[in-house]
Parts: structure tokens; sequence; C-alpha cells
């Protein structure tokens, strides 16, 4: 069938079995793919997809050329020994014989040109079996000796099924990468989209519930098999461990940010699925604790510590509300840069290193407050007089934060200084001044600690009271 040695030759390319799911733009992936790789293992320049008319496309990459030998191989050696290369897409020169007769069955005309021949694609029967069509190479001598790489134009396609092609790469696709790691690339979800797995720059999965889309640069044994052919629709179980891998180390503040909401999230039952993993969250901890001024708390935490809550948003710290199963887990972790995850008991342990009174002396408080101060003598007579260790009695418009107590603290007694320190807002009334004073003045005689927060605020209130009630006889009364 030939008219001299160098055209029409005729090669089967022995297709036997088709990938049926396979359309047009999954043919056209498989070439783009390899114009890729050989741009990769070449060094050349940008590989080149032009529209040439309607209906017509243009592949071309700038490398070696496509020789009619490379439709034997079934694995392409060099790319095999280059598998852990991570610019490189494949490794298995089978993708392109089922692109071809993808096309071919799809009505698309496909022409290959190189400078070491031009191929083109027709049923002949099959060598030896007459009457049996098979899907040949159609071989001709190079049509232009002096081309650059190799130049595969399509004709019969449409600009749609191109695009869907392009999308599948990593470099055609509108993709921010957040950061690169050894293993890969987390990417910002692309908004009202499914998050995308790619490959070594190739989109292989969607993911309706995560958080990221990923790169992974760095193949597992398990993937590796994965990918030997059909490289979409991969399930989630052969990526799952390489994407945590990733996740696991990044430290970038954008990452921690999101993955901060999604901690939030988790109670509610609708947080992405990376955050689902145990030791996601926790990085997700040492992370955002690194990078932002961040109290990590539980949603028992906030109702039972709201001064510590309002003085944290002053002191502008975000709280992160975490379940109370890692809450359990962060007294020991350590964030990224090696400092102690800050909860509210860190918050309350540095707050009280750097707190400082702002002591208001008498002659500065309001008329009415003076009145409420002058009450002070007659309350401790009321509490049998001063105790001995109470060497003074001081009104402060600020107090050390308490760790337990819903309320904020409005006295303490600070026995090494021998000193009671009353709250400023306590000189709004009488009731609450001498209720305070009194629980001091208790503590100062008995040296007992602070029970229950609510016994606490009982105590106080009946304390408060009793002090009403006397302070509203004669002086001579008490």
């Amino acid at each position: 069938m030939t008219s001299s040695p160098d055209n029409n030759r005729l090669f089967d390319l022995n297709i036997d079995k088709f990938l049926d799911h396979w359309g047009s733009a999954e043919a056209v992936r498989e070439i783009i793919a390899n114009a890729l790789d050989e741009q990769a293992l070449t060094g050349s320049g940008p590989v080149e997809i032009r529209r040439q008319r309607k209906g017509a496309w243009q592949i071309r990459d700038f490398g070696r050329g496509l020789r009619a030998e490379h439709l034997k191989q079934n694995e392409n050696p060099e790319k095999k020994k280059a598998a852990t290369a991570k610019q490189l897409l494949g490794r298995f020169g089978v993708g392109l014989k089922d692109a071809l007769a993808t096309l071919e069955r799809h009505g698309v005309r496909v022409r290959l040109r190189s400078k070491h021949g031009d191929i083109a694609l027709a049923r002949h029967d099959k060598h030896g079996f007459a009457g049996i069509p098979t899907l040949h190479a159609v071989i001709n001598r190079a049509s232009d000796s002096s081309l650059v790489g190799t130049e595969v134009t399509l004709e019969g396609i449409t600009d749609e099924t191109m695009e869907i092609a392009r999308r599948y790469f990593l470099r055609f696709a509108d993709e921010r990468v957040l950061e690169t790691v050894k293993f890969g690339q987390v990417l910002g979800r692309p908004p009202h989209m499914p998050a995308r797995i790619y490959v070594r720059g190739l989109r292989v999965a969607e993911e309706d519930n995560f958080a990221f889309s990923y790169n992974i640069t760095e193949l597992t044994a398990p993937m590796a098999r994965a990918l030997n052919r059909e490289r979409t629709q991969v399930g989630r179980a052969v990526y799952a461990d390489r994407v945590k891998t990733i996740l696991l180390s990044a430290t970038a503040a954008p990452i921690a940010s999101r993955l901060a909401s999604e901690l939030a999230l988790l109670e509610t039952g609708s947080a992405a699925e990376e955050i689902q993993w145990v030791d996601v969250q926790e990085h997700a901890v040492r992370i955002l604790n690194a990078v932002s001024r961040t109290i990590f708390v539980t949603a028992k935490e906030l109702r039972e510590h709201a001064s510590l809550v309002e003085d944290s948003e002053a002191d502008g710290f975000r709280l992160v509300v975490v379940p109370e199963r890692l809450r359990g887990k962060l007294d020991d972790l350590r964030d990224t840069s090696g400092n102690a995850v800050r909860t509210m008991l860190v918050y309350a342990a540095e707050r009280d290193a750097s707190f400082t009174y702002h002591f208001i002396p008498p002659q500065q408080l309001s008329d009415s407050e003076r009145a409420v101060w002058a009450l002070a003598e007659r309350v401790i007579r009321l509490a049998g007089g001063r105790p001995r260790q109470v060497k003074e009695i001081l009104i402060s418009e600020t107090l050390r934060p308490q760790l337990r107590g819903g309320d904020r603290a409005l006295g303490v007694w600070e026995p090494n200084l021998g000193r009671i320190v009353i709250h400023r807002d306590t000189l709004a009334s009488s009731h609450a001044f001498g209720g305070t004073l009194l629980h001091e003045l208790a503590h100062a005689r008995s040296s007992a600690s602070d029970l229950t927060p609510a016994f606490e605020h009982a105590l106080t209130e009946l304390l408060g009271i009793v002090v009403s009630s006397a302070l509203s006889q004669p002086s001579g009364a008490i």
C-alpha cells in the first residue's frame, strides 16, 4: 500500500479495547500532557495551544519531535526512569494511543507532524486478517524537515471541548497557590466550585467538601498504580493520605485562617472534610497560634469566663471555639514556633503577669463614690474589726483577671502584700461595696480561697444584703 519506502507506511495501533467513557476532552488532555512532559524533559519552550479556525485547533511542543517508533511503546522507558520528577504529568505511552483511538471514534480528524514524519489515522484491514479493519497510523515522509517539536492538528472539535481539556491542567486553570511544601501545593478553592485534586499539575478528582484544592507532586506507590492508565475520577482513598501530609506541612497564614473558620464549625457538623481529621485539627491550632493573636476556648468556657472573654476581645484577641475533645489536648501542645497554645488558662496567666493596678486616691472619687467609701470603717466593725493582717484597703479601676467565674472580680485579698483591693465599680452602691469588702475581709480572716463561682457570687450578694440592712440602721447600732 506504500508508493515509496518513506510514504504511506501503515502501523497497526493494536487498540482492541476503548475507554468508552472517555470523550474528546479526555483524549485532548492526554495529548496536552504528552506535550507538557516533553517540555519538562527537554527544557524547551512553552507548549502552544492555538485555535486555527472554528472547529480546528493545534497543540505544539518544541521538543525533539514525535517518531513513529513512539507508537510502539506501551510504556515510555524515559518517563518511567524519570517518574520521580515532580514536573512530569505521566509516564505511560499507551495514553497517546488511547487518545488517538478516542478522537477517531468521536469523528475528530488528527494529524501529527514533526521533522521525523507526518502521521494521520485511518482504518485498514489488520495484517493477515482480511475484512477485519483496525485503527492504523499512516506514516509519511516529513512535510517540514526543519519543524521543531511536535505539532498536533485537530479538526472537528469544539471550543468548549478544548476549554474542558485545558482546565484539566493546573497551569491553565484559575488557581491560587497558597503554599508550596515538599509533597505538593495547597491551592485556594475557587468560589462556588468544587475543590480540585491535581497530581503533578493534572486534575484527577474533585471534592465538594474540601476547604482547599491540592496539587500532589510527590506520589505514593498506591497513587502511581492508580494512575497507570485512567487518570480521572480517582478515589479519595488513593490520595487522602498525601493530601493530609501536604496540609500538615503547611504553615501559611491564609491556610491557618481558613482552618480556624472550619474549627469553629466542627460542633455544627458543617466543617470541611480536612478538619475532621484529628491531626489536622491539632495542626490548625499550632499554626494559627503561631501566626495570629488567638485564644482557643470551648463553648462552656465562653459562658464561664465572661469577664476574661470581654478583656481578651478588648485586647484584640480572636476567640476560636473548639470541641471539648480537642481542648483536652491543647495544654500539652506547642505551636509551630515552640510556644504554648493560648487557651483561656494561658491567657489569664499572661494577663496576670503583665497586670498593673490603677489605684484611685479617695480625693479623686466623685461625691457619691466618696459617700459610699466613707462606710468602710462601719463595714469593718460589722465584720468584727480589721484583721491584723490587713494593712490597707485600696480602690482600683482595674483588677487582676479571674480564671473562674462568669462575672468580673470586684475585690481581691492579696495576703503577700497585706492589702484588700476593691474595684471602683462597687462604689456605685453601698450594697455592692459592703458585700465585696465583707467578702474579702472573710478571706483575710480565714485564709480560705474562693469556692465555686456560683457560690462566691451568692455569698457576696448575701453579704451585701446584710450590710445594706445594717447600714440602714443609725451608726450607733453597729
